[in-house]
């Protein structure tokens, strides 16, 4: 008998990782991501522009500071396929969210436009993750979102840190936040027109490129961090974009690849931001 009630336990238990397992993995990206910002402590908020709602976490320290340091992810998964668009493309690896954990100072997460579990909105549109990721509607709406939000909570300086697609958000959004201080990207897409062409992709038509607007103000710290690893955005795309920036850095990392290992340096990053 007490070896019958054993097996009846060990099947049981089986069963439960299986429905475990089953419904983890039923889970959308938008839920892994919420999912996952809950275990880092993160507050959920949503601020709204004229057309989109924004999700966004704060830290615990986001609240009523001077300063603030504005993460921004990258594009997650715009397509499932080559011919076949994700109906969500929250980012199932996210970067900058975990960066976010190793700061200590008020930071806060910005979401795009039908990034989240928002992508069944009424303006939502798959262009607007794919093709026209960069474009004018998408990055007016991010600077409506969040000036308001600086606004309200009296920021009266912003650091952006931009991974990848989320490094091509920040420069474009940089002069539409006045309060901007310092940008700073890792891997970013700053040339999306030969990002494009380096890959063999369909380019991004109705998405805004940095490399073609002027150049950010020269009081503004830029600092673009590349890796020789990275076959994604080629050292060579950011070196190019970044050569008519005014107060523009290049730093070349070894110990990293496009998605791997920038938590290794940074705090290094943090200590250059302006206090």
């Amino acid at each position: 008998m007490r070896v019958l009630w054993r097996m009846r336990e060990y099947v049981k238990n089986l069963i439960g990782v299986a429905i475990f397992t089953f419904l983890v993995g039923c889970a959308t990206p938008a839920q892994r991501f919420d999912k996952m910002a809950t275990k880092l402590d993160y507050s959920r908020r949503e601020l709204s522009s004229t057309d989109f709602r924004h999700v966004a976490y704060l830290n615990k320290t986001a609240r009523n500071t001077r300063f603030l340091h504005v993460y921004l992810e990258g594009d997650g998964t715009p397509w499932l396929t080559s011919t076949r668009v994700s109906a969500d493309p929250t980012p199932r690896n996210p970067v900058m969210l975990k960066l976010m954990s190793l700061d200590p100072n008020p930071s806060i997460l910005l979401g795009r436009p039908c990034y989240h579990g928002t992508a069944r909105d009424a303006p939502c549109h798959p262009l607007l993750w794919t093709h026209q990721r960069y474009s004018e509607y998408v990055v007016a709406s991010m600077a409506e979102a969040l000036n308001v939000y600086l606004l309200k909570q009296g920021v009266e300086h912003v650091m952006l840190f931009g991974f990848s697609g989320g490094g091509t958000l920040a420069m474009l959004l940089a002069e539409r936040i006045p309060k901007t201080r310092a940008v700073v990207t890792l891997a970013g897409n700053l040339d999306i027109d030969a990002w494009t062409r380096h890959h063999g992709y369909t380019p991004l038509h109705g998405s805004l490129n940095p490399v073609t607007q002027h150049p950010l103000r020269a009081n503004i710290l830029q600092l673009h961090y590349t890796s020789t690893n990275d076959q994604v955005v080629p050292p060579a795309l950011v070196k190019k974009a970044i050569a008519t920036q005014a107060s523009a850095h290049l730093i070349v990392v070894n110990d990293a690849d496009h998605a791997c290992c920038w938590a290794t340096i940074w705090q290094s990053v943090l200590a250059r931001m302006p206090h």
